[in-house]
């Protein structure tokens, strides 16, 4: 007994003395070659094994000393006693090293990102930004005023456009839909960085989110991650949609309780009510042999939709109206006689409860890299609150600040590094919820004109140090600190938080391109801004880890 007690206290204490959350300062290199990890447990274990046969030796050396009469009845009783003694306090190891590993993964998931306190982690993760120059603040300013300032004043001339056809466009489908049969679109909504007024890349694309609901007597019943006990983490931040029968006998009509003669027809309860209770939408756009919507059926009747509206109309217009893309529901290009094209997405959502959460069907390019692998599985956005709340800081922040400015020049450093090396699971999405977290820890007067430059090397820093510890949590989800103003629903501020680079710690390949990709960008930074901008004024710069004065 005394030997198994031992025996487990040396077993805990080498997991507590070697466990990288208690002992940080001893443990801050995350091995990233499997091969090696597991060479240096097998050695681990085999130390272990090794210490463990010389204290069963020791043991039996006392033993024998001190009771040499009884040597052959302990030598019976232990060859009894001894396999189920090691199998218990065995056991009892593993459920030790199970309650701590469970201990550390729920502390390191459950907790919110607090980066206003981790400004200090910042400095010692960013190895890799070493000897990386950025232009100072006079060629930054120069910069985007030259190549991204001339992008955000084409915006408002195309979005004038776009938004009138689209309008047009969705009264003509309302007009083809059988309103009896077909979803009811409700108008469109007008999200994403054309309307955050931070677009940098050509084709200027608008992005529109078009609400639809059922037609009675159906409902749609809808459940998201959060509202489950138990989901599968590669399920998290995504919901289902149940298409039900709406209860006739809850509207209390009259037709109910007092019996019609044949000559009296209920209005609400006619024959044509009747026949529409009898088609079964759910064998229209429910995934088969179930009542859950199905995407893919959504983007079906929607492009066939979209369709029939453009041949009712496209008399009216001196151009030519297309599908842009036929994996996406709504992404159309315009394209006129003289060859200028411009695309715009129409994207079918459904509004979750009373609130400014939407299920949606598809996201544009470049939104998210990560789909889901069901249809039947819809992704949450909280588009409208990032518009909503990227208008309500801007309140607070100095007069022509550089938050949006600094998006800007990173989203086009990124997508030109892409353009050089291929495409990268890091989005314009990433990027914009780096900026949405430094605008709650950082104090607003950070973030006036003349901090263009600090204001980029945050950014960066943020962005490389959520990438060095694969973590980068949603903006709104688990945030418990937002503005009351904004109205987000109290079940996604208390759910836990969620996060969007969970995908590389699963997939190691995405993951080291992912990062290959974002030192290139680093690299290359200060040569694609002086590149793009014509005339510097100021040729000097420093370097990204200098402190701002």
């Amino acid at each position: 007994m005394p030997a198994g007690i031992f025996r487990v206290c040396l077993v805990v204490i080498t997991a507590i003395v070697n466990h990288p959350l208690l002992f940080p300062k001893e443990n801050v290199t995350v091995l990233e070659n499997t091969q090696e990890v597991i060479q240096k447990m097998k050695e681990r274990e085999e130390n272990l094994r090794l210490e463990q046969l010389k204290l069963e030796q020791e043991i039996a050396m006392q033993e024998t000393l001190t009771e040499p009469s009884v040597k052959a009845a302990e030598t019976e009783e232990q060859n009894n006693h001894n396999p189920l003694s090691w199998n218990f306090w065995t056991a009892l190891s593993m459920v030790v090293f199970l309650l701590i590993e469970f201990w550390r993964q729920d502390y390191k998931e459950g907790t919110w990102q607090n980066y206003a306190n981790e400004e200090d982690e910042i400095s010692v993760l960013g190895k890799a930004l070493k000897g990386v120059v950025l232009p100072d603040n006079a060629t930054l300013a120069n910069f985007y005023e030259k190549c991204l300032q001339i992008v955000t004043s084409d915006i408002a001339r195309n979005r004038e456009l776009v938004e009138g056809f689209a309008d047009d466009l969705l009264e003509a489908l309302r007009s083809v839909c059988n309103r009896d049969a077909d979803m009811e679109v409700e108008e469109s909504i007008g999200v994403g960085s054309m309307y955050e007024n931070w677009r940098a890349h050509k084709p200027l694309a608008c992005d529109f989110i078009v609400p639809f609901t059922p037609p009675e007597p159906y409902c749609f019943q809808l459940e998201s991650w959060c509202s489950e006990e138990t989901v599968s983490p590669n399920k998290q931040g995504y919901g289902m949609i149940k298409i039900l029968q709406a209860d006739e006998n809850s509207t209390g009509c009259i037709c109910d309780k007092t019996k019609l003669g044949e000559d009296l027809l209920c209005l609400l309860h006619s024959k044509m009510n009747q026949a529409r209770q009898n088609q079964h939408m759910e064998d229209l756009l429910c995934y088969k042999d179930t009542r859950y919507l199905d995407s893919d059926q959504v983007m079906t009747w929607f492009q066939l939709a979209l369709t029939k509206a453009w041949n009712k109309i496209s008399h009216k217009y001196e151009f030519n109206l297309t599908f842009n893309l036929l994996d996406a529901p709504g992404a159309l290009k315009i394209k006129f006689r003289s060859g200028k094209t411009i695309t715009f997405n129409l994207t079918p959502v459904v509004q979750y409860a009373d609130s400014d959460v939407y299920f949606i069907s598809h996201f544009p390019c470049n939104s998210l890299a990560e789909g889901s692998s069901s249809s039947i599985h819809w992704l949450l956005t909280f588009a409208v609150y990032e518009k909503r709340y990227i208008q309500f800081i801007c309140k607070t922040l100095p007069a022509n600040s550089c938050h949006l400015s600094c998006l800007q020049i990173l989203s086009f450093l990124h997508g030109k590094q892409c353009s050089l090396t291929g495409a990268s699971s890091l989005t314009n999405y990433h990027l914009k919820t780096v900026m949405l977290h430094l605008l709650q820890t950082l104090p607003c007067a950070d973030w006036a004109s003349t901090q263009l430059q600090a204001r980029l090397q945050d950014m960066l820093r943020f962005l490389e140090k959520s990438l060095q510890e694969k973590r980068l949590y949603h903006f709104f989800v688990g945030n418990r600190h937002l503005p009351e103003e904004l109205g987000i629903p109290i079940e996604f501020q208390k759910a836990e938080p969620l996060n969007l680079f969970r995908r590389f710690v699963l997939q190691r390949d995405t993951y080291r391109k992912t990062m290959d990709t974002f030192h290139e960008m680093l690299k290359n930074t200060a040569a694609l801004i002086n590149e793009y901008a014509m005339h510097v004024p100021n040729g000097r710069v420093t370097s990204l880890h200098k402190e701002p004065l």
